[in-house]
This record gives structure tokens, sequence and C-alpha cells, in this order.
């Protein structure tokens, strides 16, 4: 997937999920947060998570960055991945097919 393809999935994913008008996210933070984690759909649904937390006002609402002021809640997000405040964990075993279970039939 190329990179500006790319982008324009994950914003209109924030956007969708905060239910906030279109904000621009750092091009920057994307790329290195997609460098840490890999795969550009695990970085969606780990930032669209995110932005949900923090904008949905809860307890885990707050940011866990000192330099939070005036920026974005995808921005938030990103810089709390970068920085290694927020972590993941990707379940290797689930991506496994799994093996299509025969019916037992009755005797005849």
């Amino acid at each position: 997937m190329r990179p500006s393809r790319f982008l324009l999935l994950f914003l209109s994913c924030v956007q969708h999920c905060s239910g906030y008008s279109w904000q621009l996210v750092n091009s920057e933070y994307v790329k290195q947060a997609l460098a840490k984690v890999g795969n550009p759909n695990v970085l969606v649904n780990l930032i669209s998570r995110r932005v949900r937390q923090l904008t949905s006002g809860g307890g885990s609402s707050r940011p866990l960055i000192d330099q939070a002021g005036t920026m974005g809640a995808a921005d938030i997000a990103l810089l709390e991945l970068i920085e290694g405040k927020m972590d993941f964990v990707c379940d290797v075993e689930a991506e496994e097919e799994p093996q299509p279970v025969g019916k037992k039939r009755r005797g005849r």
C-alpha cells in the first residue's frame, strides 16, 4: 500500500472513530509509528482505539505525554506509541487458518 493511500485510510478511520471533523495528522508521526508496528492494519486499529479512549472522557482519557497541548487526539496517540508509552501485543497464533472440522455422520 502506498504511504499516501495508507495515510488517507488512516485519517478516515480516525475521523470516523473520534466523531470530530478532519484534523491533519502529522505524517512523520504516522511513518515512525508504522515503522514501529510494521502492519498498517494493526496501526489503524491501535490508534483508532486510543483516539476513542482519549475523546470519551473516561478514566483512560488523559494523554500519557507531556507536550499534548493543542495536538489532536490522533497525534497524541501516535506520539504515545512512538515514545513507548503505549504498547501492543500481536497474537501470532491467531493468524493461522482454522482447520475445518467435519461433521459426524450417523451410521445407516
